[in-house]
């Protein structure tokens, strides 16, 4: 299973969101000022997250 860890410090949230727009899996949502990872356990490990955040905010241990 995968682990998919978001540096909230470098992340610009939902003024950015291109990980919400660009998952296939539907993994991230907007929780008010943050983005947050939801069912986890269904990452395919693309990492297409981490290609399109401008900021490596996101990193996958799988």
């Amino acid at each position: 299973m995968a682990k998919v860890i978001i540096d909230h410090d470098k992340c610009q949230g939902p003024s950015c969101a291109e990980c919400v727009d660009t998952c296939p899996m539907g993994i991230f949502v907007i929780e008010g000022d943050k983005i947050v990872v939801e069912n986890e356990e269904i990452c395919s490990l693309c990492e297409i997250c981490m290609d399109v955040c401008p900021n490596d905010a996101i990193k996958i241990e799988g």
